[in-house]
């Protein structure tokens, strides 16, 4: 039987777009989505909601001036509709709005081009948007942006974005004053009165279901009565901001359907957009894929979620799409892969170079080591290195990029010495890459393992009163509401005191070092100890201590050796980080590396030493860092002449 062609028409105020399986409603000229019927659903969006509150395209914005990571929310609303490709196979709609000098301080000063796509035979449609930013526009910052969707509450309750976090959802009713209770920040919110008593004692948050990017690729909602799913598969992460592992929303209790493509959860104001006046700029979110699914009656619905997970390996298979009509969306032909060999060479390990195997390596805009993770116009290109450290990067668009990367097992960044030019249709095969972390020195001891993460580390059950319990189990443990607390209580006579050669990171490490809250409702500064001996110690040579941390949030880390006390620290960070992760239960947001040195003369040969780690900025439960690993090195020199003497 012929799938049955596309069909669109024009109402007063709507447009509609339909293949026979899923039929589209649009305003006209605005470009919201008011209406998604399919299978016998006439609408499964909130249909109680204002129209320009179901399926829309926002943002966030402030001035240039501005310092934080807020701004003014805006619905992007086109002020024209065109139809751009109108066959049997497709339909493709522009929703346009552009600025000039009359909106300024009213709307967001980008000129943007919403697409929406319906293809014969698709169970779903497609939306992308061309951002873009032209001669004379006035400075401003992004703070955010994304497609939301928001789906009927009486019908989809049950939610999937990972194989290990997928449950029934509580209702939008449950976080109402009536029912739930607000807590320390107000996406969290402890339900007290559920309209279902399943969830009650549970905490409600958003941020419990965040997902690095790298692995957000398909996620949705679920209805039982009919049996039908609703995802969003997402087949590329190049247009996204800050890497592979940027966090991200994807969806929550609403039910909540988001595609983030620029926000500063889990970074901070690095991952702000600013923009000068005048600075001429381009960027294509998406296409992203909005896929329905359903069962026949009798099987069972969560099938629903194997099926959307088999589609986005087919949504991925195809990128890049064919479809897109608009020029700024570089098809295959146009693109260029890049590809080659990563060893790694620590002489303090082997003398030999080794594969770099499971590295993750990408191609993103120049800048400094480890700038990709800040990065926030261009776009990046990344992938894993096999067990001989070989990579291929595919569908990279034209332009000139960094190649970076990061090693699990070994602190720092890579990144090539020179730029790579993509140009269409290139195949570039690199010669051997070989990336020297930092070390001056052999390790004389060291505290968890560099993958940028603090989740190694021990992972306090959470307060009763507070347990999700989804979440109870590894490796989503960290996830859980107000792990910070847990701290005082582990520790209510002295802070952590970590013995090197006794204690184990697994238990005797807490995940975060954060403030200690006191009787008086005060957060104080905290001081962790790591104990440890050297049996000779080199007055003469300078020791390095290697502090890689996984997450900071408005934090000062002093670092003092051997005397607590003293007025001024070795070495003091100075205010550090905007992430957030310990309140948004991240285990890392943005990564810092300190190379601290230690002078011998401070260090006690044949006895125990101390290194304080003080978190001196108190004020709130949440400032405070998480650490990723910590090294330190003895002297090159004495090793150098101890293996000659050998």
């Amino acid at each position: 039987m012929a799938k049955m062609g596309v069909k669109m028409h024009f109402r007063k105020h709507h447009v509609v777009v339909d293949n026979g399986i899923v039929q589209l409603t649009l305003t006209n000229p605005g470009g919201y989505v008011t209406g998604v019927k399919y299978n016998g659903i006439d609408n499964i969006l909130e249909s109680q909601n204002d129209e320009s509150n179901r399926g829309y395209w926002d943002l966030v914005w402030s001035t240039s001036e501005s310092p934080g990571t807020t701004g003014t929310f805006e619905r992007i609303e086109g002020t024209s509709c065109e139809v751009i490709v109108e066959t049997e196979d497709q339909v493709e709609l522009s929703f346009l709005r552009t600025w000039d000098s009359t909106l300024e301080g009213k709307h967001v000063p980008l000129k943007i081009d919403k697409r929406f796509v319906l293809l014969r035979g698709s169970s779903g449609f497609y939306s992308y948007a061309i951002y873009e930013h032209l001669e004379g526009f006035p400075a401003f910052n992004i703070d955010e942006t994304r497609i939301a969707f928001k789906l009927r509450k009486d019908k989809f309750h049950y939610m999937a974005m990972s194989d290990d976090r997928q449950r029934y959802m509580p209702l939008p009713d449950d976080r109402l004053p009536d029912r739930g209770k607000p807590l320390a920040y107000p996406e969290a919110v402890l339900l007290v009165n559920p309209v279902e008593p399943e969830f009650k004692g549970e905490v409600d948050d958003k941020y419990q279901y965040s997902c690095e990017t790298k692995d957000l690729k398909v996620h949705g909602w679920i209805s039982t009565d009919p049996p039908i799913g609703f995802w969003q598969i997402t087949p590329s992460n190049e247009f996204r901001t800050g890497g592979p592992t940027k966090q991200e929303l994807t969806s929550h209790v609403g039910p909540v359907n988001l595609a983030m493509f620029v926000s500063a959860h889990y970074a901070g104001n690095d991952l702000v957009i600013k923009f000068s006046k005048g600075e001429q700029w381009k960027k294509v979110f998406g296409p992203v894929f909005m896929y329905l699914n359903s069962t026949s009656t009798g099987e069972d619905p969560f099938t629903l979620w194997n099926d959307a997970k088999n589609q986005m390996l087919e949504e991925v298979a195809k990128w890049p799409y064919s479809f897109p009509a608009s020029n700024d969306f570089q098809q295959a032909h146009e693109r260029g892969v890049i590809s080659g060999r990563l060893l790694v060479y620590d002489r303090f390990i082997s003398d030999k170079h080794t594969p770099a195997n499971g590295a993750n390596i990408g191609l993103a805009p120049p800048g400094d080591p480890g700038s990709w993770e800040r990065e926030n116009k261009g776009y990046q290109f990344w992938t894993k290195t096999d067990e001989q450290g070989r990579f291929s990067i595919q569908h990279i668009l034209e332009g000139t990029y960094n190649l970076y990367a990061w090693v699990n097992g070994f602190i720092g960044d890579y990144k090539n010495s020179t730029t790579i030019t993509i140009t269409p249709g290139c195949d570039i095969e690199l010669d051997d890459l070989v990336y020297e972390p930092p070390r001056d020195g052999p390790t004389l001891w060291e505290i968890g393992i560099p993958d940028r993460s603090a989740a190694e580390f021990y992972i306090p059950d959470p307060d009763p009163i507070y347990t999700n319990q989804f979440l109870v189990n590894d490796p989503n443990r960290f996830r859980q509401y107000g792990l910070w607390e847990r701290y005082a209580t582990l520790y209510p006579g002295g802070d952590l005191v970590f013995t090197v050669g006794e204690s184990d990171y697994t238990k005797d490490w807490f995940f975060a070092h954060v403030t200690r809250k006191k009787d008086n409702n005060t957060y104080e500064k905290t001081t962790w100890t790591i104990k440890f001996k050297l049996n000779s110690v080199n007055n003469d040579e300078t020791y390095k201590l290697r502090l890689a941390l996984a997450s900071a949030q408005v934090s000062d880390l002093q670092v003092r050796v051997n005397d607590p006390n003293m007025n001024l620290p070795l070495y003091s960070t100075g205010i550090i980080g905007g992430d957030n992760a310990i309140a948004r239960h991240g285990i890392h947001g943005l990564s810092w590396l300190f190379n601290i040195d230690i002078p011998g003369t401070v260090l006690i040969s044949n006895g125990e030493n101390s290194i304080y780690l003080t978190q001196a900025n108190g004020g709130t439960p949440f400032r405070g860092v998480m650490y990723d690993y910590i090294r330190l090195e003895g002297s090159a020199l004495a090793y150098s002449w101890s293996h000659e003497c050998v």
